[in-house]
């Protein structure tokens, strides 16, 4: 019997090798970020001293104009509560028709800006001065009343020295007003302040936050002095320039970021100090204390400042500094 060939068995097939995946370009630059960030960090814990002093030097630098912020702010506050109430007076004259002042507060009320009117009647104002110590006895010894109409009204917080001046005289000008009195003297000076005030705060701004720019460039300078060595290898074996200025860079945020905040804190502790006196002092005026500007948009742009600023003075460092190494 002859024998069947033998069918060859087939060879079993090798599993395919697997290679690991690669990482995705994103999570490399994060995790190379994240990496960086630690290294900054690592970097400032081990010259926590010098950060420290880096960090008050920056802080009292922000403080001062984020002082004069404040104050603007409280300026600007108390102008808008003030002009609410500023109007003017008209006066009219003695034994006149008491219709004359009724039909002209009617048509007062209706002006653009006015608010508010109020008719004080000669026999509402005598009723007043006899109110007052030693003022009554003198009118009642007249035997008549000498007092005129009046007229008081009120403008909106928009209306200017300028339309107060235009209403005031408007009236003076109607039939049987004897005089029509406004006082915006303080108005304009407080406008005044304010405008001194906000262009001090430009200019210190600017000077601080150039000097804190400075003290952040001077930082990060000494820093890349101290790994100038590991700077000039990395670029020698064709380190990308943002690669190795990317560890400074975080370094200026890190200082600018802890100076603001050490500004805030200067800041805070201030108005604590002040909160007690200036409290006394509203309170003699009948209100109570309500600083603005000192809020938490405030410290989020003050942070966000700070930053900045140390980004700047880090990229000026950086790039004046690294220009001597080879690829730069």
């Amino acid at each position: 019997m002859s024998k069947s060939p033998q069918t060859a068995e087939p060879h079993a097939k090798r599993p395919a090798q697997v290679w690991p995946a690669e990482p995705r370009p994103w999570r490399a630059a994060w995790r190379d970020r994240v990496r960086t960030l630690r290294e900054s960090y690592a970097f400032i814990a081990r010259n926590w001293l010098s950060t420290l002093l880096v960090w008050l030097l920056i802080g009292i630098a922000l403080a001062l104009p984020a002082a004069l912020y404040v104050i603007d702010a409280n300026l600007a506050r108390a102008a808008r509560d003030w002009r609410g109430s500023v109007g003017f007076s008209a006066y009219f004259e003695p034994g006149i028709d008491s219709t004359v002042p009724a039909e002209f507060a009617e048509a007062l009320a209706q002006e653009p800006g006015v608010v508010h009117v109020e008719l004080v009647t000669p026999d509402e104002a005598l009723a007043e001065f006899q109110g007052r110590a030693g003022i009554g006895e003198a009118v009642a010894a007249l035997g008549r009343n000498p007092l005129p109409a009046t007229i008081r009204a009120t403008v909106s917080p928009g209306i200017g020295p300028e339309r107060l001046r235009a209403l005031a005289q408007g009236a003076a000008a109607s039939q049987g007003v004897d005089e029509a009195v406004v006082e915006t003297t303080w108005l304009e000076r407080l406008a005044a302040i304010r405008e001194v005030a906000a262009r001090v705060v430009g200019i210190v701004a600017a000077l601080l936050g150039l000097g804190a720019i400075l003290i952040c460039s001077a930082s990060v300078r000494l820093a890349i002095e101290s790994r100038l060595a590991e700077v000039t290898l990395l670029a020698l074996v064709g380190a990308d320039k943002r690669f190795i200025r990317r560890p400074f860079f975080y370094l200026g945020v890190i200082y600018g970021s802890g100076g603001a905040l050490v500004a805030a804190m200067l800041l805070s502790g201030s108005l604590m100090w002040l909160e007690e006196p200036l409290a006394r002092l509203f309170a003699s005026y009948g209100e109570g204390l309500h600083l603005a500007g000192f809020d938490p948009t405030f410290l989020l742009a003050l942070l966000l400042c700070g930053g900045v600023l140390g980004a700047i003075g880090a990229a000026t460092a950086s790039h004046q500094r690294l220009k001597s190494v080879a690829y730069a």
